[in-house]
C-alpha cells in the first residue's frame, strides 16, 4: 500500500504549462495538524487592529518582539539584582580585569613592540589577527574590548534561575551591542584603515561613502548587490541540461539528461530547502552537485519551488508534503518505472523528506531505497541561536507581521541570518567596503545567496512553532493522516552530513539523528558552513571529512567522541556520497527517457524551468 491513495492527473499543455494545481487534489489523506495553533484565518475588528499594530511595528524592529526582548532581561536583571554573591564575583572580575589592563598598558609603554597579551581571542575572532594590531596602541584597544567583551559575557550568563533561553537572549543581544562598538569598526581606532587612508590619500574613504550610497541604493530599490548581475540563472547558474517533466502550484519537477551511456536503476529525487531558490545543488558548472552526480551514472531529479506571494498565504506544511515530496515521488516512480528511489533532502528539505519517510514507513510504502540528509534537522532542541528568535511571544509576533501581507519577506529572513554571524556578514562587510573602500569579489554562492525566496504565512508558522518551538517531530506528536509519525519507522539506510560551522544547523544537531532511528546512519561531519560546506567539489582546496557508519544494532556514541574517534580525510566528502549510493544501487542499465507523455508527463520545458524567476 502506497501512501499516496489516487491521482487524478488532470493536466493541460497549452503554452507549456499545466492547469492550475488543485489544493484538494493528492492530499496525503488530507493530513491532520491537529490542535496546531495556526494562526486564524477570520479575525475580528478586534483582532485585525491588534494584528495591524504589531505589523507595522515590525517594520521598526526588523521582526523582533519587543516584549520577548524585555521579558528576557527583565528576567536576567530581577535575577541579577538578587544575587548579592554574583554580584560579588563580577565586581572581583572587574577589578582583576582592569589590574591586568593596566599592566599590560604599562608594559606596552616600557616596550612597545612586546608580544605579550592578557587575553586570547576566541578562534572565530579575526578582528585583531593583523600585524598592526600587536602594535602600541591598537593592541591596548583590542585587548581593552575584548576584556570587556568577557566581563559581559560572565554578567550575562550563569545568573542562578534565568531561563536557558532568556540567558541565551541576554547574552547574544549584549555581545550585538558591544560589536559595534569594536575598534576594528572605527577608521580612527583601526590601524588597517589608517595604513589605508594614509598610503591613498583618504581615497578609500570616498570610495566607500560611494560604496555605501550604492548599497543604500539597491537596497531600497529591491535590487540585488553589486556584482551579482554577472551571475544569471540558466546562462552560468543552474545550467544542467534537463526538462520540466511536472508542474502543479507549488513545484516544478526537473528531470536531468544522463550524461553517461548507462545509469544506476534507482532515479534519484533531490528536495532542497523553500528558503531559498533551488540551484544551490546546481551552482556553476564547476561545483554543481547535480552535474557530478549525472557524471557517477545516476538520473537526477529535483524539486523547484515556487516563490509564494499573498494570495498562496494559507499554504501548509500539509501541502509541501503532499504537493511537494510526494507528488514528485511518484512522478518520479512513473517516470522511470522504477519502484526504488534514492531521497536527498537539504536543510528545510531534509526535515521535509524525514516527515515524508517516517510517513511512507508507516504506511508500508517502500519507495525510498535510500535516504540523503544535507545538513538537516529531526530534532530541535539544539538547532542553533535560531532558536533565540523562538518562543511564543516572538512567533506571535512574528504570525502578525506575516498576517499583514500573507508571506515572510525575504529581507525579513535575510536580516536573523545576517544577525547571528554579524562579524562575518556586517561588520567585516562595512570594514571592507566602507572603511576600506575595496569590493567583494561577487562570487556564484554570494549571487544564490541573494536571490531569497518569500515563505507562505501558514506553513512557516506551522514549521516554526511544531518543530522548533513544540519538537513534535522528535517527540512522536508530529500528524499526518490523523496519525503520529515517529523517525524510528525508517528503516531505508541514512547517509547524513553536517558542517563543522553551521550556524543555521549545528552538526551535532543534525547528528541526533541517531538518537532518534532505528536504520543504518553513516554520518559525515564536513569543513565549511552551512551552505559551503556542502558545495564542497571535489578540487575544492582546504576541504577535509570524517565519515563513519553506525549500523542500526550498534551503541550511540555521543558527537563529542564521534568526532574525536573518526579519522580525518582530506578533500571532498562527494566521492564519499557517490560511493555510498553505487554500494546502494543495482547494476546500470540504459537511461530512462526524458518524461512519460503518454502518462501526463510530457516535458514542458528545458530547465531552469520558471519557478525559479519568479521575484
Amino acid at each position: 500500500m502506497t501512501l499516496v491513495a489516487s491521482v487524478d492527473k488532470e493536466k493541460s499543455h497549452a503554452e507549456g504549462s499545466k492547469a492550475p494545481f488543485s489544493r484538494d487534489h493528492h492530499k496525503i489523506a488530507h493530513s491532520n495538524f491537529s490542535a496546531r495553533p495556526v494562526p486564524h484565518t477570520h479575525t475580528s475588528m478586534e483582532q485585525a487592529l491588534d494584528k495591524s499594530l504589531k505589523a507595522a511595528q515590525a517594520r521598526f524592529t526588523g521582526g523582533l518582539s519587543p516584549i520577548a526582548l524585555a521579558a528576557a532581561y527583565s528576567d536576567w536583571a530581577l535575577h541579577l539584582s538578587s544575587a548579592p554573591g554574583k554580584q560579588l564575583e563580577l565586581v572581583e572580575k572587574a577589578i582583576k580585569q582592569a589590574t591586568r589592563l593596566a599592566s599590560f598598558t604599562t608594559l606596552c609603554a616600557q616596550n612597545p613592540d612586546t608580544d605579550e597579551t592578557c587575553i586570547t581571542p576566541l578562534p572565530q575572532d579575526r578582528r585583531f589577527k593583523g600585524e598592526s594590531w600587536q602594535k602600541w596602541p591598537f593592541n591596548v584597544m583590542s585587548q581593552a574590548f575584548l576584556l570587556n567583551q568577557q566581563w559581559w559575557h560572565s554578567a550575562t550568563t550563569g545568573v542562578e534561575g534565568v531561563t536557558e533561553q532568556h540567558e541565551n537572549v541576554v547574552e547574544f543581544s549584549a555581545r550585538q551591542i558591544l560589536d559595534i562598538f569594536s575598534p576594528s569598526n572605527y577608521p580612527l581606532t583601526n590601524p588597517e584603515v589608517l595604513a589605508q587612508t594614509y598610503r591613498q590619500g583618504g581615497m578609500n574613504l570616498v570610495r566607500g561613502w560611494q560604496n555605501f550610497i550604492e548599497d543604500a541604493s539597491r537596497m531600497n530599490a529591491g535590487k540585488k548587490p553589486v556584482g551579482a548581475e554577472a551571475f544569471e540563472v540558466g546562462r552560468n547558474l543552474a545550467t544542467a541540461k534537463g526538462k520540466v517533466v511536472y508542474r502543479n502550484h507549488l513545484i516544478e519537477l526537473i528531470q536531468y539528461a544522463p550524461t553517461t551511456d548507462k545509469v544506476r536503476p534507482e532515479p534519484m529525487l533531490i528536495v532542497p530547502a523553500w528558503i531559498m531558490k533551488y540551484y544551490i545543488l546546481d551552482l556553476s558548472e564547476h561545483n554543481s552537485l547535480v552535474q557530478y552526480l549525472t557524471a557517477q551514472g545516476f538520473t537526477v531529479f529535483m524539486i523547484s519551488w515556487k516563490n509564494p506571494d499573498a494570495e498562496d498565504r494559507d499554504l501548509g506544511m500539509e501541502d509541501y508534503l503532499s504537493l511537494g515530496v510526494m507528488d514528485a515521488v511518484e512522478a518520479v516512480e512513473t517516470i522511470t518505472k522504477q519502484q526504488k528511489i534514492h531521497a536527498v533532502g537539504y536543510c528545510l528539505g531534509g526535515t521535509l523528506l524525514s516527515i515524508a519517510a517516517a510517513a511512507m514507513a508507516r504506511e508500508k510504502d517502500d519507495r525510498l531505497k535510500t535516504i540523503t540528509l544535507l545538513a538537516a534537522q529531526v530534532d530541535f532542541t539544539e538547532a542553533g541561536e535560531l532558536t533565540l528568535f523562538i518562543n511564543d511571544s516572538q512567533l506571535a509576533y512574528l504570525e502578525n507581521m506575516m498576517w499583514d501581507k500573507g508571506y515572510l519577506d525575504t529581507k525579513q529572513m535575510s536580516g536573523a541570518f545576517q544577525l547571528l554571524r554579524s562579524n562575518d556578514l556586517i561588520w567585516s562587510r562595512v570594514i571592507h567596503d566602507y572603511l576600506m573602500g575595496e569590493r567583494t569579489e561577487m562570487i556564484d554562492l554570494m549571487a544564490w545567496n541573494a536571490d531569497a525566496t518569500r515563505m507562505p504565512y501558514r506553513m512557516h508558522s506551522e514549521y516554526l512553532r511544531r518543530l522548533f518551538l513544540n519538537n513534535d517531530l522528535a517527540e512522536g506528536r508530529y500528524q499526518v493522516s490523523d496519525r503520529p509519525i515517529v523517525i524510528s519507522d525508517i528503516r531505508a539506510p541514512v547517509f547524513m552530513v553536517g558542517t563543522e560551522r553551521d550556524h543555521v544547523a549545528p552538526w551535532q544537531s543534525v547528528y541526533k539523528f541517531n538518537l532518534l532511528s532505528d536504520t543504518d546512519v553513516t554520518f559525515v561531519l564536513t569543513s565549511g558552513g552551512h551552505n559551503a560546506g556542502i558545495v564542497s567539489e571535489p578540487g575544492h582546496p582546504h576541504r577535509h571529512y570524517r565519515i563513519r557508519t553506525k549500523t542500526k544494532d550498534e551503541s550511540y556514541t555521543d558527537p563529542e567522541r564521534w568526532a574525536k574517534e573518526t579519522e580525518m580525510t582530506e578533500g571532498s566528502w562527494w566521492p564519499a556520497l557517490a560511493e555510498w549510493l553505487a554500494e546502494n544501487s543495482g547494476e546500470p542499465i540504459k537511461p530512462p527517457r526524458m518524461g512519460a507523455k503518454a502518462k501526463g508527463y510530457a516535458p514542458l520545458c528545458d530547465a531552469p524551468g520558471t519557478y525559479v524567476f519568479q521575484e
